[in-house]
């Protein structure tokens, strides 16, 4: 899909969603989320609308990935000393804070992801990215509480994040810093 409004090839995913949300990937395409049986109209209808704050969005997307151009690329057997490494500390810290929330969780995976830091399945299973190892710890720390609160509220609501605030105060921080600088992580792996 194209919209004349965006400088950028639209790739549209359907899913169980209730509604509507764009994503750029590190890589600078954007993804566009919709519910099953969602119209080409109303995605268009909907892009038009946040055309300006999406190109803006891509725009910076691009900036970082041309000043992340220069870092050296993270190598194969970095990679796997991150996943032996994560799978050291993260399990530790999931059942720290799941017993500070009140919830339990299923299997603990850990991934070479490229778009994700980390996910919760309906079943309770949870999937952290191995480059959570080169983010500070409150970092790593905001993620594994955004995703242990998905076992209470599985969404973005605001009954979510009002949850997630009362565990991690100070997650818009560690978000801005994942946007910010987690991309430049996760391009230093593409660039292998």
């Amino acid at each position: 899909m194209h919209c004349n409004n965006i400088d950028s090839e639209i790739e549209v995913r359907f899913s169980r969603r209730k509604t509507l949300c764009a994503e750029i990937t590190p890589q600078g395409q954007l993804i566009v989320r919709a519910p099953i049986g969602t119209s080409n109209s109303t995605i268009r209808e909907f892009l038009n609308r946040y055309a300006e704050r999406i190109q803006a969005d891509l725009d910076r997307c691009r900036q970082k990935a041309k000043s992340s151009a220069q870092l050296p690329p993270i190598s194969y057997e970095e990679i796997e000393e991150l996943c032996k490494k994560a799978c050291e500390v993260i399990p530790p810290r999931v059942k720290y804070y799941a017993d500070k929330i009140g919830v339990t969780y299923g299997n603990i995976t850990i991934r070479n992801q490229k778009t994700r830091w980390g996910s919760c399945s309906g079943k309770g299973n949870l999937n952290f990215n191995c480059l959570l190892m080169l983010a500070p710890e409150e970092v790593l720390d905001s993620v594994i509480i955004h995703e242990l609160c998905h076992r209470i509220h599985p969404n973005h609501s605001k009954n979510f994040y009002e949850l997630v605030y009362r565990h991690c105060p100070n997650y818009d921080q560690y978000d801005k810093w994942l946007k910010e600088e987690g991309g430049k992580l996760i391009l230093r792996m593409l660039s292998n």
